[in-house]
């Protein structure tokens, strides 16, 4: 019971995001960060230093975290990385939960869980296990092995069967955060309709893109999250064709992300998207296309750039995207460019 989830809540920037793993890190130096706002720690060689316990010294961290930079945070306590994620997800946030060490607990709390809530669980997955009458932690820990991995195949079942147990053997591995910039959209309310989360994609890569493209970097990777109403999350990364800021083939993978996760009756309240591994854009190489649609687009973006320099990076939006918040009436409306 020596593993600290922390997630930090409402964060600015990615800089005081580094100064709070260097907060953790006074307490000890097993700390993995996990972009853009969580991190894990085992704690379990500094209690005695310290002289008190994991929820102890978890409480002590929260409230640095929130007299240092006034940031609400939520920590989970548990035996390993899968429970105190799952514990410190099992209510309000801005609190400190503690999953106890006891077989009897742990089975007792895993057993009214939904299936979605096991890490590595999506949408997609859930529903072809509640087809099996597989619905819930409890009902996947009682099957059979053999049963998960016909279903879900040899490897993805015996990592579920352990799941499901509470059993998670990953080590907490002292890790910076990569080089990465991350934007995410909270939506007003829980988002069904597939095309409101694709303009709200579509708003994301611009964000991103821009961003990229005025700090001179290029991204190798790109990670989707989404956020549903019960609070559980799924993520799907994967690498891009070639390093880039291109604005058009961000928006590519992020909806060839959003489409495999397979989401026509999942609750949506957030998006999120990460550049991942950056490069300086010096560094990049680009494939010669040829196609008069890709140079034309990048010529827009140039163009939109520029005006985005002088007039402000809300002076231009894709048509598609989002639309921002009304603006007061004095404001001039933002130019709106052709969909990505």
């Amino acid at each position: 019971m020596n593993v600290l989830y922390i997630h930090f809540h409402d964060l600015p920037d990615e800089r005081l995001y580094g100064r709070l793993l260097a907060l953790l890190a006074e307490y000890t130096p097993l700390v993995q960060a996990l972009p853009p706002d969580a991190a894990l720690a085992d704690v379990s060689g500094s209690l005695r230093y310290f002289g008190t316990d994991a929820t102890a010294l978890a409480e002590r961290i929260r409230a640095r975290t929130g007299g240092l930079y006034g940031l609400r945070s939520t920590v989970g306590v548990a035996a390993n990385p899968l429970l105190a994620r799952m514990v410190a997800a099992d209510g309000p946030p801005s609190a400190v939960r503690t999953l106890p060490d006891d077989i009897d607990t742990v089975t007792a709390f895993l057993a009214r869980k939904p299936a979605a809530t096991l890490q590595g669980v999506g949408p997609a997955t859930a529903r072809t296990l509640s087809s099996y009458g597989l619905d819930s932690a409890g009902r996947i820990a009682a099957a059979p092995l053999g049963t998960l991995q016909r279903i879900l195949g040899a490897t993805a079942g015996r990592r579920l069967h352990d799941a499901a147990r509470g059993l998670d053997p990953t080590p907490v591995a002292p890790a910076a955060p990569p080089r990465s910039m991350s934007v995410e959209h909270d939506f007003a309310h829980d988002e069904l309709d597939r095309d409101r989360q694709r303009a709200a994609l579509l708003a994301l890569t611009d964000r991103l893109g821009l961003r990229l493209r005025n700090e001179s970097q290029a991204a190798r990777a790109l990670t989707l999250t989404v956020r549903y109403a019960d609070r559980s999350t799924t993520t799907r990364t994967r690498r891009l064709s070639e390093p880039t800021a291109h604005t058009r083939s961000l928006t590519a993978l992020a909806y060839e992300l959003h489409d495999r996760l397979a989401l026509q009756r999942a609750r949506v309240r957030a998006v999120s998207l990460r550049a991942e591994n950056l490069i300086a854009a010096d560094l990049a190489s680009r494939q010669l296309l040829f196609d008069p649609a890709d140079e034309k687009a990048r010529r827009i973006e140039a163009a939109t750039d520029r005006a985005r320099d002088r007039f402000g990076p809300e002076a231009v939006h894709p048509a598609a995207a989002v639309a921002p918040s009304a603006p007061d009436q004095d404001t001039p409306q933002p130019v709106r460019t052709a969909a990505a």
